[in-house]
């Protein structure tokens, strides 16, 4: 009886993958794309997703354990923070949301309050870095009223 929740949940990964590089193929591709074009990268993930679903199908844990009640609520804490903050994204820019949930996940992680602030502090400047000036993304790090 073990084994069905594994296979079950194999089933409904398998399914989502299948749909999931389904609609990757519908994925329109510039004129101007790169070689490789910008459904490789979706339908990946998607058959990677797809052979973890399958042998999760085919070999189920013997005896898996579930988590507690407080580890399912970290969790659904975690998703929560997580929702507020691509919510918080557009309007606050990068760097606040950014600080503040990685603070809070950090926290979470390990209740160490001077290093959550410094976690979230640092992986926000050092995030914004990276994907602004690295990757050339066109990240806005404050309220658009906040700077003028």
């Amino acid at each position: 009886m073990t084994r069905i929740s594994d296979r079950i949940f194999g089933l409904v990964v398998l399914i989502s993958a299948l749909a999931y590089v389904a609609s990757a193929t519908q994925i329109q591709s510039s004129f101007l794309s790169d070689p490789v074009g910008p459904r490789a990268f979706p339908m990946g993930i998607g058959v990677v997703a797809a052979i973890c679903g399958a042998v999760m199908m085919w070999k189920p844990d013997a005896d898996p354990t579930w988590p507690t009640l407080g580890t399912l609520g970290a969790l659904a804490f975690s998703v929560v923070v997580l929702v507020v903050y691509a919510l918080t994204l557009k309007p606050l820019g990068f760097l606040l949301p950014t600080a503040l949930a990685a603070g809070v996940l950090s926290y979470q992680i390990s209740p160490r309050p001077i290093f959550a602030v410094v976690t979230g502090i640092g992986l926000s400047i050092g995030l914004f870095l990276i994907f602004k000036y690295a990757l050339d993304l066109g990240l806005v790090p404050f309220p658009k009223g906040l700077l003028g």
